[in-house]
């Protein structure tokens, strides 16, 4: 039980930071836009990434420098793309409103979400590589129970983040709030890209 809150806590201390994928999350719950799609998309692609991490893919991953450096200019591209749609957005800020059911916009949110959680290499060092370290630092029995914990941190996270956002629709209702929400989110994914284009 040890190893699981272990997994927990350190789980939780990785997530809970305001990268491109929380922020995008954040934007979506607050829109109540594929919520369910998205908190979907991140918690069974972080129990995928935390699994192969304590198998000992992180492992490979280390040697396989090539491929984070492929992943890392296609993150920052994407990041960069993103961070200019917002920026580009909140120059007409629009007030806070649920998007319509549009099915095209399923298809854009999927590949969005995936693009974010895939196209980003520090998920593959903090997930697969530290988490994957520290979880067979417990041992044979006990790096599962981390790994469980670990999983567990991801399931509450973006569960809260994704549903718990339309907690603060009222303090966003503004056009101007949305502006500068969206201003930040620019910020934020431009900040990320401009750091992984200098690692």
């Amino acid at each position: 039980m040890t190893n699981a809150l272990d997994g927990l806590l350190t789980g939780l201390s990785l997530i809970v930071v305001i990268g491109a994928q929380n922020a995008y999350l954040l934007r979506q719950g607050l829109r109540r836009m594929r919520v369910g799609v998205i908190v979907a998309i991140c918690t069974l692609s972080d129990l995928a990434l935390i699994a192969a991490g304590v198998s000992g893919i992180g492992a490979v991953v280390q040697h396989a420098g090539w491929a984070l450096v492929v992943v890392r200019w296609f993150g920052v591209a994407f990041l960069a793309w993103y961070g200019l749609s917002s920026a580009w957005r909140a120059r007409r800020g629009d007030a806070l409103r649920a998007a319509p059911d549009d099915p095209r916009s399923r298809h854009a949110v999927v590949r969005q979400t995936l693009a974010f959680t895939w196209l980003n290499p520090n998920v593959y060092l903090d997930t697969v590589v530290l988490i994957g370290s520290i979880a067979n630092a417990h041992g044979p029995s006990g790096r599962w129970w981390f790994a469980a914990g670990a999983g567990l941190a991801s399931v509450l996270w973006f569960t809260s983040l994704g549903y718990g956002a339309r907690l603060l629709a009222p303090l966003l209702a503004t056009a101007r709030a949305w502006q500068v929400l969206d201003l930040l989110i620019a910020a934020t994914m431009l900040l990320i890209a401009v750091r992984l284009a200098l690692i």
